[in-house]
């Protein structure tokens, strides 16, 4: 059994049963099966095949989920892209991931146009209209770009859903990931059929998914958490996905009253917007059962007043994209945790190291290392720091975590030094290389800050070059220019030297003192 079996197979029991619901539309198991068999046709008619790689640029839309599951359908390999990534960050995924082809919102139109010389590997960009002009624009696409770009709808409509899964192994790639790396450049995590389909099971298992449940996906489903979570989780169980394009408190307030969800999960700034929403209810929340949260440490503070106010317990898991993700999550069988990520889900195990890698005894602070189906194949083209991450058949995380005696776990400090923003990790060599990079910039050091909307904010400090005046306004629009929008220094600190040890390592510890209100 896989993700894509499985979603057939509903489709041939329940055909009537509702996959998803997106803007006011509700969409069935059959149809969805049919979609995505279509779209399979449609892709295998552009040379798509069993292990090419195709990548997303997609956001909370049904096409996100039909190009994934007919992309499976064909054995190819999905390459899920976070589209408000800048144009360069973009292009070193679909340049290292060796992509075939692009399927992209038609908001990112003019980046194909810009950028489709760049990539001889890429043979189609499929264009996914939401916008009633976007047909004339393609229309319009200079004629040596224009035999490269397709209409998403037009294929569509031009495939047949006589096109059967194609037989894959378990252990065959189905996604890959790209997590940054501490270096700067993004690592793919390469995660088969076996991986994503054992954690998507074995999380709706956990937490009783059931066929009647109501999933709202308002995280964005790119991201691994939401993939498994609220995508891959409530099909494997037959319920129903409620897709919201992006995040809002009155959208995702409406939609749970309105679609009667049973299910929410977010991250720590989704549930601070939500407290504070003024219009929000308790009431607004009666018949949500589940509430999920991942991606950083929820405060706890906010988990109390969260759960006073629409009275319903928030349970906190732990996962990273190398681990499909999840591997930890507070069970729903007795009282969650507060400040703690919970217990081993089913089928895989966690488990707290020193240095040589010996399990510590409990409440001793260690390394967290995961071992199960669920853990990754190594990195795509990354042998190296494959080997770094892969030790004996477990994972290690980086993250410095501890276990109580009734096997719950803490952790206590992230991984290396990276800083989490609303979810989403940067990592300051990220933000640094591009400081580096500007010519009035002798050196530059990165640290996160805590941030009362997003948990943490990218705090930088500069050292200019002697003579050069301070503009925070023109580093903030440099760094835009460059990097996604979560990743751009919230504030800019100028220091005449940054503080270093006696090898000249930058003391970034050291730098917390330095930061001003």
């Amino acid at each position: 059994m896989n993700l894509v079996s499985s979603v057939r197979e509903t489709a041939l029991t329940q055909p009537e049963k509702i996959a998803y619901h997106f803007m006011g539309q509700d969409t069935s198991y059959a149809e969805f099966d049919a979609s995505v068999a279509k779209f399979a046709s449609a892709l295998q008619g552009l040379g798509i095949e069993k292990g090419d790689h195709v990548a997303f640029l997609l956001g909370n839309t049904p096409h996100f989920l039909i190009s994934l599951y007919a992309t499976m359908r064909l054995g190819a390999t999905a390459i899920p892209v976070n589209p408000i990534y800048t144009p360069d960050e973009i292009s070193y995924i679909i340049h290292n991931s060796d992509a075939k082809a692009v399927i992209a919102l038609d908001l990112l139109l003019p980046l194909v146009e810009q950028a489709a010389g760049k990539f001889p590997s890429v043979e189609n960009y499929i264009i996914c209209e939401m916008d009633p002009s976007t047909p004339e624009k393609m229309a319009a696409l200079p004629t040596e770009l224009k035999s490269k770009v397709r209409s998403f709808t037009q294929l569509i409509a031009s495939g047949n859903t006589d096109v059967l899964p194609v037989d894959v192994d378990e252990n065959e790639t189905a996604i890959i990931l790209y997590t940054s790396g501490t270096t700067g450049s993004p690592k793919g995590a390469m995660l088969t059929h076996k991986n994503i389909y054992s954690n998507a099971r074995d999380v709706s298992d956990y937490l009783d998914y059931t066929g009647e449940d109501r999933v709202v996906a308002t995280l964005p489903i790119f991201h691994v958490f939401a993939l498994t979570v609220v995508v891959n989780a409530p099909l494997i169980k037959g319920a129903t996905i409620l897709l919201i394009p992006r995040f809002s408190p009155g959208d995702v307030f409406n939609t749970i009253k309105g679609k009667k969800a049973t299910i929410f999960a977010g991250v720590p700034t989704m549930y601070n917007f939500m407290q504070q929403f003024p219009e929000g209810k308790t009431e607004d929340f009666d018949t949500v059962r589940l509430a999920i949260s991942g991606g950083s440490s929820l405060p706890v503070a906010l988990l109390h007043s969260f759960e006073e106010k629409f009275n319903v317990k928030v349970s906190e898991g732990y996962g990273l994209s190398e681990a499909s993700p999840v591997t930890c999550f507070n069970p729903l069988d007795r009282e969650r945790v507060p400040g703690s990520i919970g217990r081993n889900i089913v089928n895989v195990e966690n488990k707290i190291v020193n240095e040589l890698g010996q399990e510590v005894a409990d409440g001793e602070v260690g390394e967290l290392i995961v071992q199960g189906p669920n853990v990754m194949k190594g990195y795509y083209k990354m042998p190296e720091e494959t080997a770094a991450s892969l030790k004996d058949g477990w994972l290690y995380t980086g993250d410095l975590a501890r276990r109580d005696d009734e096997g719950y776990f803490y952790i206590v400090d992230r991984k290396k030094d990276m800083v989490i923003v609303g979810g989403y990790n940067v990592y300051p060599r990220e933000v640094e290389e591009v400081l580096f990079e500007h010519p009035d910039i002798v050196e530059a050091a990165v640290i996160g800050v805590p941030d009362m909307d997003f948990g943490e904010a990218v705090h930088a400090f500069v050292v200019l070059k002697e003579g050069i005046q301070e503009d925070v306004e023109a580093l903030a629009a440099y760094c835009a220019e460059r990097l996604a929008k979560y990743k751009v220094p919230k504030k800019f600190e100028f220091l005449e030297e940054l503080p270093k040890n006696t090898t000249g390592k930058i003391l970034r510890r050291s730098l917390s003192a330095h930061v001003t209100v």
